[in-house]
């Protein structure tokens, strides 16, 4: 029998990796047959179109479906995931288009929406919004639960994401995302300051032990998954700092946990600790412009500021800016205006 199985993937499991030795006895067989075969509930069309978008490699090099496996080929297939969980209905709700062309679109996510369906929350989302903004696209007539996405970001976070219009581009996104050739700023506002300045976050990210709703670090390695943050401090504003971060990795909630592991969590982020005050004095007055602050921004401070990639047809690099909502703008001016107040 082949070996199969199902390697850890980059994009909080919106892609599969699969890894297929040949048997020693295999006849010559058309790859695109032979995986349709081998895998189950993977279609030939999927297949073909991983293949074309080099998405399939033999032995290291990538193959075209036409290829003949031969015996004890090591195959290597990454896979748009795409359980059918949920039927996905299409809905006219406004979304902020930042680039579109006829392979890829990049929206501005407002806070509080979330990107697609999942237990108490089967409408009002991203993925809605879009089965209904591109009905006439076939990836997007299926029904399946999260068509075109490559990554995602929270429901409370706001900012840049980029959407497949179809499987070749869909494919192509996913080995940028998977091999970590994307680049992906936040801005976010954190509790205290963090030392040094300008640094790297390495931890397992993975379900906390006694709540599987929100996300823990495991930094023996025993669960969870390979994570990696680099940061650096844009703004000091006395008991908060504005900082950016650069995900070279994508695990849920990340930028949250690893900065709440480092005991400066986000402000106001009500699962990992940072919507009590944290930092600060105990005067009445600064207590009520915490609380003052926390109703201006009532989520946590996180922004998907910047995107790059490369676009998955031309190959030129695309590269994307969103500027602060309007909440977090005015929760920092907020603090600036204190620490000038306070000298």
């Amino acid at each position: 029998m082949a070996e199969e199985e199902l390697a850890d993937n980059q994009e909080q499991e919106l892609f599969e990796h699969f890894r297929v030795t040949v048997d020693p006895g295999q006849s010559m067989l058309r790859i695109d047959k032979y995986l349709t075969a081998r895998l189950e509930g993977v279609s030939r069309t999927r297949v073909q179109a991983a293949a074309q978008a080099g998405n399939v490699i033999v032995n290291d090099n990538p193959v075209k479906p036409n290829y003949r496996v031969k015996p004890l080929d090591v195959i290597q297939i990454l896979l748009p995931n795409q359980p059918r969980e949920i039927e996905l209905i299409a809905q006219d709700i406004p979304i902020n288009i930042v680039f579109e062309d006829e392979d890829v679109i990049v929206v501005d996510k407002k806070a509080g929406m979330v990107v697609h369906p999942a237990y108490g929350n089967y409408s009002g989302t991203l993925m809605n919004a879009l089965m209904f903004h591109f009905k006439d696209l076939p990836l997007f007539q299926a029904g399946e639960l999260r068509p075109g996405l490559a990554h995602r970001i929270d429901k409370n976070t706001s900012g840049l994401l980029v959407i497949a219009k179809n499987e070749y581009a869909l494919n192509r996104l996913g080995k940028q995302f998977f091999n970590h050739t994307t680049e992906r700023r936040y801005v976010a506002l954190v509790w205290g300051t963090p030392d040094p300045e300008e640094g790297t976050i390495t931890g397992n990210v993975g379900r906390n032990i006694r709540d599987r709703k929100i996300m823990q670090v495991f930094p023996d390695g025993s669960q969870g998954k390979h994570a990696v943050t680099h940061y650096r401090i844009i703004e000091h504003l006395g008991y908060v700092s504005l900082i950016e971060c650069r995900l070279e990795t994508g695990r849920t909630h990340q930028i949250r946990v690893h900065m709440a592991y480092a005991g400066h969590p986000l402000f106001n982020d009500e699962e990992y600790g940072g919507h009590r005050i944290l930092k600060g004095t105990i005067f009445t007055k600064y207590q009520q412009f915490v609380r003052n602050c926390f109703e201006l921004l009532p989520r946590q401070a996180l922004h998907a500021q910047t995107l790059s990639f490369d676009h998955p047809v031309t190959g030129k690099r695309l590269s994307f800016e969103s500027p602060l909502p309007d909440d977090m703008a005015q929760a920092i001016e907020k603090w600036r205006n204190y620490i000038v107040g306070r000298d």
